[in-house]
């Protein structure tokens, strides 16, 4: 592509709609006209200010034609668009050393909407519940002799959104199609094409996360307000747990990934995939968002969904997760407890070699981020740092920690 043409693409994307945009415009007035959880006012403040003299900067100056800049920093927070794509590289990089030469599966566990309303008042009570009930599952079928009779691996991302922004919570699963033996002296290969029955997988799923939606209940640990709040009464809320126990629940596995590359091309789609990013923003006009959704129920064609600005600040702020909750959990091998002599032991077994590092096969044909657009022969320098504009934005962007797992 020729420098002109790059230049006009990136002023054409630099017009584009974000997030950021929307929130600046009417988050004030959001915030003024309904109540909001501690942690979704401290996003939509993070978010509005991302990238701009709020938050400070600096000034850089091309040491070659003397063209000046001005760069400000990110926010940072986990639920800005604007910032999760060099958080999901960093991630995904990190991940490449724990690659194994296997098939790997492809499992999402979903929650009945059902349990829509209570996971809004309980979010950590039920995302947590959602990890372990999916991991539990998973580990006990790999352990049963009739499919691997080992531990797996598995790697689990929480999502809480359907396309249209509305509440649809599940786990994606990306599980090893092999496991460790007990003894950790044999690698023990599943099937090319096969993971576990999903019938079954759906059975044991339900019955673990309504036990343990059960002892949540007994032991004090859910609060009930609103549309819930005729759940505190125990006759109500066993009614309830029978009643998703005569539903089925969906258990939904997709074919085996044909090698590591495409395992870090699905890390990439899905580890810190947020529930709207900017390129799905069309235009805010007349306080109406649109923005593209794919309708799966439509083959998978992509529309345009109209919604108020209240109504889609209110179905994003759905989906941003209690302060400090780890969305990205891993499990059996991969457990943050034995991973590295796990992943060791299995790599030994199987006789394959480290995955390279980004510095083995990145090529040397990568621009310079330093490189100066203007004249294409110097380089930025910073020649002075900017002070963010207000000392009360730290303690909100202190609060909006990057995800770990």
């Amino acid at each position: 592509m020729c420098a002109v043409a790059a230049r006009a693409m990136a002023a054409i994307a630099a017009t584009r709609l974000t997030l950021a945009e929307i929130v600046r415009a009417h988050g004030d007035a959001y915030r003024r006209t309904h109540r909001l959880a501690p942690v979704q006012a401290l996003a939509l403040h993070a978010i509005a200010a991302c990238r701009t003299a709020l938050l400070g900067g600096h000034r850089e100056t091309c040491d070659h034609c003397g063209a000046t800049r001005l760069t400000f920093n990110s926010c940072r927070n986990r639920h800005c668009p604007t910032c999760q794509s060099q958080a999901s590289a960093r991630w995904i990089e990190a991940r490449r050393s724990e690659l194994l030469p296997i098939p790997y599966f492809h499992v999402v566990f979903t929650l009945p909407h059902a349990l829509n309303a209570l996971a809004q008042g309980n979010p950590r009570v039920l995302y947590t519940l959602l990890f372990r009930a999916a991991a539990d599952t998973l580990l006990t079928f790999g352990r049963d002799p009739q499919y691997f009779g080992g531990t797996l691996g598995v790697t689990t991302i929480l999502h809480t959104w359907g396309q249209t922004l509305t509440q649809h919570v599940h786990v994606h699963g990306l599980v090893t199609g092999g496991a460790l033996s007990r003894d950790r002296t044999r690698w023990i290969h599943g099937r090319a094409a096969f993971l576990f029955p999903v019938e079954a997988l759906s059975i044991v799923f339900r019955a673990k996360y309504l036990a343990g939606l059960h002892h949540a209940f007994q032991a004090g640990q859910l609060t009930f307000a609103a549309g819930t709040t005729p759940l505190a009464d125990a006759a109500r809320f066993a009614a309830l747990v029978t009643q998703l126990r005569a539903t089925p629940w969906v258990v939904y596995t997709k074919r085996p990934f044909g090698g590591p590359e495409q395992v870090l091309t699905y890390l990439g789609r899905y580890t810190h995939r947020l529930a709207i990013s900017n390129a799905r923003l069309v235009s805010l006009v007349d306080g109406v968002v649109r923005f593209r959704w794919k309708d799966y129920a439509d083959r998978g064609h992509t529309k345009i969904m109209a919604l108020a600005v209240d109504e889609f600040l209110r179905r994003f702020l759905l989906h941003v997760l209690p302060r400090g909750f780890v969305r990205i959990r891993h499990f059996g091998l991969l457990a943050n407890g034995q991973r590295r002599s796990a992943i060791s032991r299995a790599r030994h077994l199987l006789d394959a070699p480290t995955p390279a590092t980004t510095a083995d096969h990145e090529p040397a044909t990568d621009p310079d981020p330093t490189l100066c657009a203007h004249c294409r022969h110097g380089h930025w320098q910073v020649v002075e740092i900017l002070r963010p504009l207000g000392p009360r934005l730290a303690h909100p962007l202190a609060a909006s920690a990057p995800d770990t797992s």
